[in-house]
């Protein structure tokens, strides 16, 4: 399901952005998906507030997750096409596996190691046939790359500083701390820029809404909650192949042999996480 939604959604936020000022776009597509973590809740019957001692972990995971992972995100896809930008962006299970043996010392076993180096070599593939385009944005890369960065660096600080609220909940406080200083921003930057958007860009705005930001935000950190931070990580590296071709569908783009055998490195490299070792270690 994450797969999926967050793969989809690369073309969308392309849609999206080329319309509606980044700010504005990333602050509504938030301040939605809040409110709507929130509701579900509080019908749920889940505990909303955290204790008081849970704030500062719940401040700077936000960041790190939700405001600096979408502010770079969405200006570096405005100077990158999706497809590379999904690329680069999920090169975040090498940063995670890296920060999570020095700040979890979460062990880099062999399996996991072959896993971070099948997915790496996926990348490396799509990445190779791209480098003349990231030479020519070189700004647009770095920031996809510091996006990256920065939601490993929240990943593994979801793991080292756990909260016991509920996932629901969780999500909502993730996305209301994080989302504040896009508010403010927009309101500072995008007053008088937003304009009628087409009826793609409307359908895009609300896919990041109620999928993107809603139902793929608690499915990751409810994974994030259930398995380790370079586990979680390594889950996603099938996104950037959904991404990738879901882009070439909606925007136009062509496939050719270099996303096929990436698929097959990636699915490899999942493999090494999600199939257990035979024998005492699999119990």
């Amino acid at each position: 399901m994450l797969t999926l939604g967050w793969g989809f959604n690369w073309p969308m936020m392309k849609l999206a952005v080329n319309e509606m000022p980044v700010l504005s776009f990333r602050a509504v597509c938030i301040a939605v998906g809040a409110a709507g973590m929130f509701i579900i809740a509080r019908v749920g019957g889940h505990a909303i507030m955290p204790r008081r001692g849970q704030w500062p972990q719940l401040i700077g995971s936000a960041l790190l997750n939700v405001t600096v992972w979408n502010v770079l995100i969405a200006y570096g896809v405005l100077l990158l096409p999706a497809g590379r930008s999904v690329i680069l962006a999920y090169t975040m299970p090498v940063w995670t596996a890296l920060l999570s043996a020095f700040v979890l010392h979460e062990p880099l076993t062999h399996r996991r190691i072959l896993g971070i180096s099948l997915g790496t070599a996926g990348m490396l593939l799509l990445i190779g046939s791209e480098l003349t385009a990231l030479r020519a944005a070189p700004t647009g890369a770095l920031l996809v790359i510091g996006a990256a960065v920065a939601w490993a660096a929240g990943t593994v600080l979801i793991k080292r500083y756990p909260t016991d609220l509920p996932t629901t909940t969780f999500t909502g406080w993730q996305l209301l701390l994080g989302g504040v200083p896009l508010v403010l921003g927009a309101f500072a930057f995008d007053i008088g820029k937003v304009h009628a958007l087409s009826v793609p860009a409307v359908v895009a705005v609300l896919y990041n809404m109620f999928v993107a930001f809603i139902l793929c935000y608690w499915a990751w950190f409810k994974i994030v909650s259930r398995a380790s931070a370079v586990v979680s990580s390594l889950g996603t590296l099938l996104i950037p192949v959904v991404g990738v071709i879901s882009s070439m569908l909606v925007l136009g783009e062509r496939p050719s042999w270099h996303e096929f055998a990436a698929m097959a490195l990636v699915l490899a490299a999942i493999a090494t996480v999600i199939i257990p070792p035979s024998g005492r270690s699999a119990h």
